[in-house]
């Protein structure tokens, strides 16, 4: 290129443009651009516009379609941020004249071989932490490539004093850098970003050598790094070339502008809105004295005074003393205004309700712009009670879709070795057997949700058939109704077992395992609409790449490897959503305007975000390097603000707290509160919001007492119903009655109830297939432990508490037995007729005396049952068994009096564990209960309150005696929060 041709293809004085703060920048783009053209309807088809993103190539399309009128031509529409830009670029312009540009490397592929060069370089890494360090060294790597810092740099740049971990992080990427070129030539690829670079440069060159015909226009880019501000020079300089930069402030006093760039005396003020234009305008050789105004407003916007305001509000920190000399008119944001609620909750609701009012008025738009997507989604939600689907033009990750859900369960189950709640999880997520037979798939899986409730059997498919087949007697009935069903399951997921089982699992194994899973689970549904091709097409490149990738991939690090690659794709409903409300994420927003724009979530960590931790350089390197560092981040984010503080009207939003803690306002937020001395408050919109779920008045719940017909009363009563009976009859009619059982959690610690019933299975088969040996004692309970599949603590916390009290009542049956105690039943049933009902119990254990009369004995893993509470008619367990074995209910064999009752509990007293109490016996001054009295005194209690909720017509009052209603398996059923202050215990509300 020789300088009489630039002079030729050029002109003296660069074509630069600002459109103002306050004007919409799409449309007055678009505006002004179809003047330009005039009365030549082919002038626009033959330019060019080159924009940031496609979303704002979507807003600029949109602007020039308000404009077009009777029909209008429109130009190329290039994002030159975009992957696809050769196929934009280079059929209008015939880049690939010159040498060809190498394809890039797909990103999926770069990620895997990164990961596995890391792990090459730090052995022992796991592959899920080596795919994540890969996705940050990727962007390292565009970073570095946008920017064009050489690799060889990085030697140069670390200090002496670099911390040591800093070091070592260093010490793996120099290793990293150093073979991933080689990576690249083995397989004659280049890097994306790479490669856009040097089809920007391309074009620079062909347009240095050959101007093109039409108009060719750089819009709203704000981005400085070097091949594109080259380009936008080479535009800037061509007869019919423009570059129109957005919200660039001309009024600024000279001395601010000069402070954003830095002197020798200051640091660049990277955090200011304007500092990315003072850089571009830097390196495309423009003085901000040169940049012209544009002369098309468009339609909307606000007024130039809102404009100013915005700009002061914003200026650096060393500047905002002049804060206080300003006039009204300069800062003056009339137009916007602040809401501050409690939590995030409330934030939603009442950003929902704003927008919805937004729709009353025909043909008015609304925007939530907001980085945060927990937010959106909370709006999105609130929006839908409506029936109104707002465009949210950030879409969902594909992690969070149910595509993607299917595949992250189906790893999480194999990883965990088909642990309950990870393979219940996947059994029922909702796309598995969707089409006809769901509802008897679901059957299927309840009954197996059913027999898999308290501790998790061991891992494996194989364990869980074992575990049907031979689990407690307890829960037989809902093991034998699942054990059919799992015939049908287990033999779709051992594919996905075996493939995780091999000597050395690799990740092509273990993504032919998910994805045949998922198929044979879900079928089409798996792959089926956006969010399934989405899924698809990660995955069959997955799969295509995965020998590439780290070498032996184990089940545990598959749910990493696919959340971190699933949260990497954006999924997006190709109809969009409401044509007037739209959601819009901080990058989306740019160059885009409503009548109404929502600024949502302004608390510090949100906007602007907390600093995403880069964990290759440390921030003295990137620094010494030239990379963009943490205030880049926080200028770019103030630039996206100040920007859509321009619109017609504003509305700022933040909540007092989050999820976790107090929160603390926006810088942002503070900058604006601190110029004007207080935004308008949205007083009304936070009404509107509080009162639109508040009932009319509070609806007060009584204390429950049913009383349903004498006739529909139960018959018949377990020894152990009784105190619920007395104590809490209501919890005895959702039982007895209703039928309503507490169930244990899936995959649960052990629970008492459940320690209990494994207790008294070891002691049953003690005593009927030992005979009570008591050398065989211990080994059994040390045989329950080994197949209890509790938390190891809770093994480690419970096992020599429960071997110290297992020997301690071995040697307590030892010692009875030298003195004639023989032990004669463990866990034999009984039932006799009495008080105008069925009795029925099991006695743990019955020993006969050397009088020939019975001890009834209830063994308790924890504290047993108060004498006062025995003596006040509660507790009487012991008692109707002992009158169950006096009539003769437990067999002619046990037909006797019983004379000793007693509890062995196995809990801690006076410094040891285990001992033996009785709720009976008569002290020196004749108190207490007398044994030869007990079982009487229990039919008088169990005849009373027989004939008074049984056979009588009394109600079943709630919490009748909550002091002896410990349980509260029906509180929520009963709904006690809501009317135990108000209701007198014994009493009904």
């Amino acid at each position: 290129m020789t300088d009489r041709h630039d002079e030729s293809a050029s002109i003296l004085r660069p074509n630069v443009y600002a459109i103002p703060i306050h004007w919409p920048f799409a449309d007055a783009l678009a505006q002004g651009l179809v003047a330009r053209a005039g009365t030549d309807r082919l002038a626009l088809a033959r330019g060019i516009i080159l924009l940031p993103n496609n979303r704002a190539v979507r807003a600029v399309t949109d602007a020039f379609v308000r404009r077009a009128g009777g029909g209008l031509l429109l130009p190329r529409l290039v994002a030159v941020g975009d992957a696809s830009l050769e196929e934009q670029l280079g059929a209008a312009f015939d880049v690939a004249a010159g040498d060809p540009v190498p394809p890039a490397i797909d990103p999926v592929a770069r990620q895997l071989i990164l990961a596995r060069l890391i792990g090459d370089a730090q052995p022992g890494l796991d592959p899920a932490e080596a795919v994540r360090l890969a996705a940050d060294l990727a962007r390292l790597l565009d970073q570095m490539i946008v920017d064009e810092v050489p690799p060889v740099r990085l030697a140069e740049a670390v200090p002496a004093e670099l911390a040591g971990h800093w070091q070592a992080s260093l010490a793996i990427l120099q290793v990293v850098l150093h073979r991933w070129p080689e990576e690249l030539r083995r397989r004659r690829l280049i890097d994306l970003a790479d490669r856009r670079n040097r089809l920007l440069g391309a074009v620079e060159r062909r347009w240095a050598e050959r101007p093109p015909r039409g108009m060719v226009v750089a819009a709203g880019i704000t981005a400085a790094a070097p091949p594109l501000a080259r380009l936008l020079r080479r535009v800037s300089r061509l007869a019919s070339g423009l570059v129109v930069l957005p919200d660039l402030d001309r009024g600024m006093p000279e001395e601010e502008w000069n402070a954003l760039g830095g002197s020798e005396q200051g640091r660049p003020i990277e955090t200011h809105p304007q500092f990315a234009l003072r850089q571009l305008l830097d390196r495309i050789g423009v003085d901000r004295a040169e940049v012209r105004p544009w002369r098309q407003r468009g339609a909307g916007g606000s007024t130039a005074d809102r404009g100013r305001a915005i700009h002061n509000a914003m200026a650096a920190a060393a500047f905002t003393d002049k804060w206080v000399t300003l006039g009204p008119h300069a800062r003056r944001l009339s137009g916007i205004r602040a809401l501050t609620v409690a939590n995030p909750a409330a934030e939603a609701q009442a950003i929902a309700v704003a927008m919805r009012e937004a729709l009353e008025t025909p043909g008015r738009t609304a925007a939530l712009v907001t980085p945060d997507r927990n937010l959106a989604a909370r709006v999105s939600a609130h929006l839908a009670r409506w029936g109104i689907e707002a465009d949210d033009s950030a879409g969902r990750p594909l992690s969070l879709t149910p595509p993607g859900t299917l595949l992250t369960s189906i790893a999480d189950a194999a990883a965990e070795g088909f642990a309950p709640v990870p393979l219940l999880a996947l059994l029922k997520h909702p796309l598995v057997c969707s089409g006809e037979g769901r509802a008897d798939w679901l059957a299927g899986v309840r009954a197996l949700d059913r027999a898999l409730r308290g501790p998790r059997p061991a891992p494996g498919l194989h364990a869980i058939r074992t575990f049907l087949r031979e689990g407690d007697d307890r829960t037989r009935k809902q093991r034998e109704a699942a054990l059919a069903w799992w015939d049908r399951v287990e033999p779709v997921l051992a594919p996905l077992e075996r493939a995780g089982s091999e000597r050395i699992p690799t990740l092509a194994a273990m993504l032919d395992a998910v994805r045949e899973t998922a198929t044979r689970l879900a079928g089409d549904a798996a792959w089926s609409r956006p969010a399934g091709r989405a899924a698809a097409e990660l995955v069959a490149s997955l799969e295509q790449h995965a020998v590439e990738g780290p070498m032996a991939v184990g089940p545990g690090s598959m749910p990493g490897i696919l959340r971190d690659m699933l949260g990497r794709v954006a999924v997006r409903p190709p109809q969009g959503g409401h044509p007037r409300l739209f959601i819009w994420g901080l990058i989306e927003a740019r160059l885009q305007q409503a009548d109404l724009m929502i600024l949502g979530g302004l608390n510090e960590g949100v906007w602007p975000a907390l600093p995403a931790p880069d964990p290759w350089l440390a921030p003295a390197v990137r620094k010494t390097l030239g990379l963009p560092g943490l205030e880049r981040r926080i200028g770019a984010e103030a630039e996206q603000f100040a920007a859509a503080l321009g619109a017609p009207e504003v509305l700022i939003t933040r909540a007092r707290r989050d999820a976790r803690a107090p929160a603390v306002p926006s810088r942002f937020w503070l900058r604006l509160e601190a110029m004007t001395g207080g935004l308008a408050p949205a007083r009304t919109l936070e009404r509107w919001a509080e009162m639109i779920d508040r009932p009319d008045a509070p609806i007060l719940i009584d204390r429950p007492a049913p009383r349903p017909p004498t006739a529909d009363r139960p018959r018949r009563i377990a020894v152990t119903k009784l105190d619920r009976l007395r104590a809490d009859p209501y919890a005895f009619y959702a039982d007895a009655m209703l039928k309503l059982r507490a169930w244990d959690a899936v995959d649960a610690d052990p629970s008492p109830a459940w320690r209990g019933s494994a207790v008294h299975a070891v002691f049953e088969a003690w005593v009927k297939e030992d005979g009570c040996d008591p050398a065989r004692l211990r080994p059994r309970a040390e045989r329950l432990l080994a197949e209890t599949s509790a938390h190891p603590v809770l093994r480690a916390l419970w096992t020599p508490r429960l071997l110290e009290a297992i020997e301690w009542i071995a040697e307590e049956v030892a010692r009875g037995a030298a003195a004639g105690r023989r032990t004669v039943a463990a866990e034999v049933k009984g039932t006799i007729d009495v008080a105008g009902l069925r009795l029925e119990g099991t006695v743990d254990r019955i020993d006969r005396l050397t009088d020939g009369t019975l001890a009834i004995v209830d063994w308790k893993t924890g504290k047993p049952p108060s004498r006062r509470a025995v003596a006040e008619g509660y507790s009487m367990q012991l008692g109707l068994l002992g009158l169950i074995a006096e009539r003769g209910g437990f067999g002619k064999d046990l037909h006797a009096r019983p004379t000793t009752f007693e509890y062995w509990s196995l809990a801690a007293k006076d410094g040891q564990l285990g001992y033996v109490t009785s709720p009976v016996g008569l002290s020196k001054s004749g108190e207490g209960i007398d044994p030869e009295d007990f079982t009487t005194r229990a039919v008088r209690v169990l005849t009373e309150a027989v004939d008074t909720f049984l056979l009588g017509d009394a109600p079943f009052t709630a919490k009748l005696h909550p002091e002896y209603a410990p349980y509260g398996d029906y509180d929520q059923l009963m709904r006690l929060d809501e009317w135990y202050g108000r209701a007198a215990p014994g009493k009904n509300a």
